[in-house]
């Protein structure tokens, strides 16, 4: 089987949006409804998109249940969360928007949970001031997956999620398309467009524990953007969830809902202690994510975790009542997964890499990337979340921003007059892949990549040092010298481990990144532990910003608005009972 049997498909259209989650998915609409040829890819089926994992819900200041709230305090939470690394800019867009977000969904027919009479629900999330979560059940991101895709269908929106972007074509600083595969015939697919909008998710797969699946979230963001021209930020800043499940390996990472803890279950490390009373005596289980996840990885590394590398998160003196009516989804998955009754049995768990909270460059006004024509939008976009996510802020950001970006985009490219194809750009891209169909190489991308995974979760986890980093960028500059000899074997089934030998790609440059950036990170602050440098650095401040050949440059960000300053160092009540904080 080879790529070279058959011509290229060529595809032509005005905006094409590269990723078929919500944010892809919320600026194709966007784009339709302005009148624009929009065609949206994907290598993973649109209605099992990285989206549908979101369970919590999705914020916006309307003040139907505290009429006190206001999009400032919304920015002032965000803000405040981030450790101060958050773009200023970037969270006032999102947080003023929000509620046209919530607008645009109820009248696509979003199913939102809503009052007795009428208005929209409104829940707590941890650290939020005010009740500003709007959700269905804890299946919000899949309600909002189902609105988006329903939405797409009415404006007859092209939609191929079979199709793998292996570059972005540009000529003269310009972006002029993207050419990649098709998964299941291999066929090679040069798309012409006049903008490009990239909306494939984060590189938290290159951890060994995530919660992410199998071939999402492996750092094609990073690679597409970096190889055309732009750059990547804050790298480093990666949120580990304190409770991912640790069996059966093929669903190592996958989530324990914090409402386990939020009911009343109780951390114990392999001699039976509540070690949570080391960490934060007062608020036990119901302290905040960096610092229970930072408590976990304590535990486990001085000697004190489970045969299998975890702690224990234990609800079985909970009456099975409680369990049954509060954490149904919890209890299914154990059951599913383990055969193990979390009603009389501990669930063994360990911290799971869980949201890139870095990704690209992009200005905040309108998420372009200094590349002409290329936008980033979602978990591959950088600037709100900082060193820590509010819970329930994603969700908005990319119905905020997948409006703003698709506007944008339609208007570059009713704005281009003349647009210039540079052959020798998709000569290269095709020669890429067309290499690796051919070659006589030994080495196996799968195995490959878990080595990457197995270097980033010992290197760059939970804590890192300057000796941990440093080795760990050895071992990856060795596994690049090894990625030279990858050959990709098709099959009977499809054109697999050619997306494997890409997904390689993706994740050795997304981990030089993460890596040189946490090296030039000597401080601690939100998730990014260094324990060479305990405590936090005002004069850090900013961001890391990369790119492959320059390495990391440091960059301050803006002052904070005064009142939106204020407003976040006021005293929050740190008590997360009643409250969600995914």
């Amino acid at each position: 089987m080879s790529i070279a049997a058959s011509p290229d498909r060529l595809l032509t259209t005005s905006v094409l949006v590269i990723g078929t989650g919500g944010a892809g998915l919320r600026a194709s609409i966007e784009l339709a409804e302005r009148g624009v040829q929009v065609l949206a890819v994907g290598k993973r089926r649109r209605h099992d998109a990285h989206t549908t994992l979101a369970a919590g819900g999705i914020n916006a200041a309307l003040g139907t249940l505290d009429p006190e709230d206001s999009w400032e305090q919304h920015a002032a939470d965000t803000l405040r969360e981030s450790y101060y690394l958050a773009d200023p800019e970037v969270v006032e867009t999102v947080t003023r928007h929000a509620a046209r977000g919530i607008e645009d969904l109820e009248r696509w027919g979003m199913p939102f949970a809503r009052e007795a009479d009428g208005r929209l629900s409104q829940r707590f999330f941890g650290a939020h001031t005010h009740r500003r979560t709007c959700y269905a059940g804890d299946y919000t991101g899949l309600e909002i997956q189902r609105t988006l895709m329903r939405r797409a269908a009415e404006l007859s929106v092209p939609v191929i999620d079979t199709v793998y972007i292996t570059r972005l074509l540009v000529a003269d600083g310009t972006i002029f398309g993207a050419y990649g595969f098709d998964v299941v015939t291999g066929q090679g697919v040069q798309i012409n467009a006049d903008a490009v909008i990239l909306a494939a998710g984060g590189h938290t797969r290159i951890w060994r524990v995530t919660s992410s699946r199998r071939d999402e979230n492996t750092g094609d963001s990073f690679r597409l953007a970096a190889l055309a021209g732009a750059r990547i930020r804050d790298a480093e800043l990666v949120q580990f969830h304190p409770s991912g499940l640790l069996e059966p390996e093929d669903a190592a990472g996958t989530l324990v809902s914090e409402a386990a803890r939020g009911e009343g279950g109780v951390l114990r490390n392999a001699d039976g202690e509540r070690f949570m009373e080391r960490y934060d005596p007062e608020r036990m289980e119901l302290s905040t994510r960096d610092r229970v996840a930072l408590a976990n990885f304590t535990e486990i590394a001085e000697g004190r975790g489970t045969e299998h590398g975890g702690v224990l998160l234990d609800v079985s003196h909970l009456p099975r009542e409680q369990i049954l009516a509060k954490l149904p989804r919890v209890h299914r998955t154990l059951i599913d997964l383990q055969m193990l009754d979390i009603t009389t049995t501990p669930i063994e768990i360990a911290p799971t890499a869980h949201y890139s909270m870095g990704g690209v460059w992009v200005r905040p006004g309108d998420h372009g990337t200094g590349v002409e024509g290329l936008y980033a939008i979602g978990e591959a976009a950088s600037g709100l979340h900082g060193a820590n996510r509010l819970g329930g802020n994603s969700l908005i950001e990319l119905l905020v921003y997948g409006r703003i970006t698709g506007r944008a985009a339609a208007e570059h490219a009713a704005s281009r007059t003349a647009v210039h194809r540079d052959p020798a750009a998709v000569a290269e891209a095709r020669a890429e892949q067309a290499a690796l169909l051919a070659g006589d190489g030994t080495e196996v991308p799968r195995r490959l990549q878990r080595e990457v995974r197995d270097v980033m979760t010992e290197h760059a986890g939970v804590v890192r040092s300057e000796e941990g980093l440093r080795t760990g960028l050895e071992r990856i500059s060795a596994l690049e010298e090894r990625a030279r000899d990858v050959t990709a074997h098709p099959d009977v089934s499809g054109f697999d481990d050619l997306a494997h030998a890409f997904d390689l790609k993706g994740s050795l440059l997304a981990a030089r990144a993460t890596l040189e950036c946490a090296l030039e990170r000597r401080e601690t602050r939100g998730c990014h532990n260094r324990s060479d440098f305990p405590e936090q650095d005002p004069a850090l401040r900013g961001n890391m910003v990369w790119t492959p050949g320059g390495g990391v440059d440091f960059e301050q960000l803006p002052e904070i608005p005064s009142r939106i300053r204020a407003l976040a160092e006021q005293h929050l009540e740190h008590s997360l009972r009643g409250k969600l904080v995914e």
